[in-house]
């Protein structure tokens, strides 16, 4: 929690949802999943109406005290929080979309965003690619966002000091993968280690779930740049719309 942002930056996609925001002419939004508000308070920066959503207490709270995170509608909880709000958009960044481990939880958030938005209201969200594989490709030469330990990756934060961190691969199974990601202080030479579980759905399985809670596929980008999706493509970022 401590060096979460600058360990998880936004700038990799802060721009492509700010033009989305822009592109859409969304006067408000809701940023599912939203951790410490950066990109939350970015937008309402622009002058969008934004609510945030996280079930983290400690990243709220950090949330809630970041420049602008006044202007800022914080939600503590999932998506059954969302019975009284409604947006023009929805948003769920830093792949928060693989973190719906099951079929029935994936469904039911999407149901619950599609009852969220109006008439005409968007949801956009971005899945790691799962042709690419990045946890075969973490424990050699790294991903993108999964360094390995032969590649590991160095932040400065600015409490904790300069910090390395990669990704260990533990299982991968279908379209599940466990992880461990180390942190190593070099101040302290302290390591932490936490252990994760993504699901990595499809092209066409992200599709078809978003067609059966109500939404029609626009786009489907491979990367922030808006370049088509191949199998080298690291993301899968999709826009789709209410129907």
């Amino acid at each position: 929690m401590a060096i979460y942002d600058a360990a998880n930056p936004i700038a990799g996609y802060e721009a492509f949802y700010v033009g989305l925001a822009a592109r859409l002419s969304a006067s408000s939004i809701i940023d599912i999943g939203c951790g410490t508000g950066l990109l939350t308070c970015a937008l309402a920066r622009r002058g969008h109406r934004m609510t945030g959503v996280e079930p983290s207490a400690a990243m709220l709270d950090r949330a809630r005290h970041r420049r602008d995170g006044t202007h800022v509608n914080w939600i503590g909880g999932d998506m059954a929080s969302l019975t009284e709000t409604r947006a023009d958009l929805a948003i769920m960044t830093g792949h928060v979309a693989q973190f719906f481990l099951d079929d029935t939880s994936w469904h039911a958030a999407l149901s619950a965003i599609h009852a969220a938005l109006g008439p005409g209201g968007h949801i956009a969200f971005e899945s790691r690619n799962p042709l690419a594989q990045p946890w075969a490709t973490a424990g050699t030469a790294g991903h993108a966002d999964w360094p390995s330990h032969a590649a590991r990756r160095r932040v400065d934060d600015p409490v904790a000091g300069p910090v390395e961190w990669w990704v260990q691969s533990l299982e991968a199974n279908g379209e599940r993968a466990r992880y461990q990601i180390h942190y190593r202080f070099e101040v302290s030479g302290e390591e932490l280690v936490s252990v994760n579980e993504l699901r990595f759905r499809t092209k066409q399985g992200l599709g078809q779930s978003l067609s059966r809670a109500g939404f029609a596929v626009q786009d489907i980008y491979g990367d922030w740049d808006g370049q088509p999706v191949g199998d080298a493509s690291p993301e899968l970022i999709f826009v789709a719309a209410r129907l």
